[in-house]
């Protein structure tokens, strides 16, 4: 969309780098799956040279792309060429600002600063179809070429070169202001695009990229500010169906907080440390992660939502009936390790969550602690007697006069036990106090957080964070209380199979989960069937694992997480340490 700024992205973060040199021997923050040799290329110049025959190019790709810098960079590449090159900015076709506005108004919740509801609109929609049309150039003897987002909807037949990015890369350059919403002329501040971003912008830009998977002839990665790497569709999406049955690493991404720790600033090697500390790393959120995959030692990532519009069902298998693109379980870190309290909140029931914000699954979490130290707690459900008037008041007080309230009088604490699971379904009370390195097992909703108590603190960039009570309230299961507690919100591992390989543990969840949890310790190996179920697996304890399909052989260590496909039938985890590992497994019951 529009530059606006001359600085693109603000964030400590690197960008990805274009080529990946040396081997990895612990914890890798760009895990990349080979596609085979001298597949994916890796400038400007390269792209304009596959480019040159052809009358119509249509330049499409994901909101946040730079537009304009990408067409000065690559009629510049063919220039040296001696290609002249017409340029046609689809965003003359957009609607006009204030039809936009009314567009998209729906969804956006009004005045509420974080939650929206999920956009019943396309992309088409933002457009004017006979603009669009009076766009049309005659062919000539040099390409025409529309550019923009949206412009694979141009009426006339040719390539469609798709610029992705990846949603960490967008939210970076939002807080630069670098970059616009849809059919906006101008930035706003970044939680409020970031709210549009999540319930307008990517919702209709992934119906486009579903509707459009099968006719992009190029794919590029369009997130670094200097270079581009880019892949011819036929192969990326063959590349797409044999990922399907190895195991899949996502990149993940790391973000500071207002309670964030050290724990990962200290143990993950190669992340910047001028940070005052992170807080998430977001292992597996699929909306927000994206899939590197590499040739010949060149990167390219793509949005995990691209790996499920094409092969959906060979990840899910027989969950895909019920979930078809929505990937449905996550795993994030949340470390408070010498830093604070997470906010006291809650998440929504799933009949609230569907008809407040449009969303097919609500939150439903756990925390499996992977690391503590000294006195840490985990805070779960209510005391004896709490009734929701008196919590309310307490709240209320609190919020209003800006004193701190006494949280052990209505809420439960636990001290932390390390590989302990603690159950968090739909309107339990809950928080991690500080000192824990939390695995967040949960559906793969993730926005939904009703904080409802913050300790009186503001957020990093020194603003108040927002307080939901009143949503909160309307989600609270008050009977999670007392004795009650220990009996449903504290798992009880039970041993399914032992042997001198390796013992299987269930480690149950609640009711209302809509996944399960397995454990497994093993000293040698153990052989697993996917049962035409995706695995979401992480190594949890131990240095490092060896992870065998049929078609691929993978190391894993400490901390990182993956998904095994449910195309990948069968795997054998084989330990590669010299004491006993612990592998977590979860998968839709």
């Amino acid at each position: 969309m529009n530059q606006i700024k001359s600085k693109v992205r603000e964030t400590s973060q690197l960008e990805l780098p274009l080529k990946k040199n040396k081997s990895i021997s612990e914890y890798d923050i760009y895990p990349a799956h080979h596609i085979g040799d001298n597949l994916i290329q890796d400038s400007y110049e390269s792209l304009a040279k596959e480019l040159a025959s052809f009358d119509y190019l249509k330049i499409d790709g994901y909101v946040g792309i730079l537009f304009e810098e990408v067409r000065e960079k690559l009629n510049e590449a063919f220039g040296k060429i001696g290609i002249k090159s017409e340029w046609v900015n689809i965003q003359e076709a957009l609607k006009e600002e204030r039809e936009i506005e009314s567009l998209v108004a729906p969804f956006l919740g009004g005045d509420d600063p974080v939650f929206g509801k999920i956009a019943a609109i396309e992309l088409k929609d933002f457009f004017d179809l006979k603009k669009m049309s009076s766009l049309v150039k005659p062919k000539s003897s040099n390409p025409v070429i529309f550019y923009g987002t949206g412009a694979h909807l141009i009426p006339v037949e040719g390539k469609t070169i798709y610029f992705d990015i990846s949603k960490n890369e967008i939210q970076f350059r939002s807080r630069a202001g670098s970059i616009t919403n849809i059919g906006t002329p101008e930035p706003g501040a970044a939680k409020t695009m970031y709210k549009r971003f999540y319930f307008v912008d990517w919702v209709v830009l992934n119906k486009h990229k579903n509707q459009i998977k099968n006719e992009i002839s190029y794919l590029v990665d369009g997130q670094r500010t200097d270079d581009i790497s880019w892949v011819k569709g036929d192969v990326w999406r063959e590349s797409i169906i044999e990922l399907t049955k190895r195991p899949v690493r996502v990149r993940p991404w790391f973000e500071p907080g207002a309670w964030g720790g050290q724990w990962i600033k200290n143990k993950i090697k190669g992340l910047p440390q001028d940070v005052v500390n992170y807080a998430w790393s977001f292992e597996l959120i699929v909306p927000e992660n994206g899939i590197i995959i590499e040739s010949s030692g060149v990167l390219l990532e793509y949005s995990f939502d691209f790996l499920m519009f094409v092969a959906g069902e060979e990840i899910l298998g027989k969950d895909f009936e019920s979930y078809q693109y929505d990937f449905p379980i996550r795993f994030n870190f949340l470390d408070t390790f010498d830093g604070g309290n997470l906010s006291v909140q809650c998440h929504p029931q799933k009949e609230y969550v569907k008809n407040n914000f449009g969303e097919n699954f609500t939150q439903e979490e756990t925390y499996y602690i992977l690391d503590k130290k000294n006195n840490a707690q985990v805070y779960l459900g209510f005391q004896d007697g709490v009734t929701p008037d008196n919590f309310r008041e307490a709240l209320q007080s609190s919020q209003e006069e800006n004193k701190e309230m006494d949280i052990l009088r209505y809420v439960r604490s636990f001290d932390s036990e390390k590989h302990g699971l603690y159950l968090i379904p739909p309107g339990t009370i809950h928080s991690s106090g500080k000192d824990n390195l939390v695995l967040e097992i949960s559906s793969t909703k993730y926005l939904y957080t009703f904080k409802m108590y913050d300790w009186l603190r503001v957020d990093i960039d020194g603003k108040p964070r927002p307080i939901n009570i009143e949503r909160g309230m309307e989600n609270l299961v008050f009977e999670r209380s007392g004795d009650r507690v220990e009996k449903e919100l504290i798992s009880k591992p039970k041993v399914i199979e032992s042997n001198a390989d390796m013992e299987l543990q269930h480690l149950p969840t609640h009711k209302e989960h809509l996944y399960d949890i397995h454990r497994f310790k093993i000293n040698t190996s153990v052989t697993v069937k996917t049962d035409g179920q995706a695995h979401v697996l992480s190594l949890v304890e131990g240095e490092k694992i060896e992870l065998s399909t049929k078609d691929s052989t993978s190391t894993f260590h400490y901390a990182e997480s993956f998904v095994i496909p449910a195309a990948a039938e069968e795997y054998t985890i084989k330990n590669l340490a010299k004491n006993p590992v612990m592998v977590v497994k979860a998968f839709v019951k």
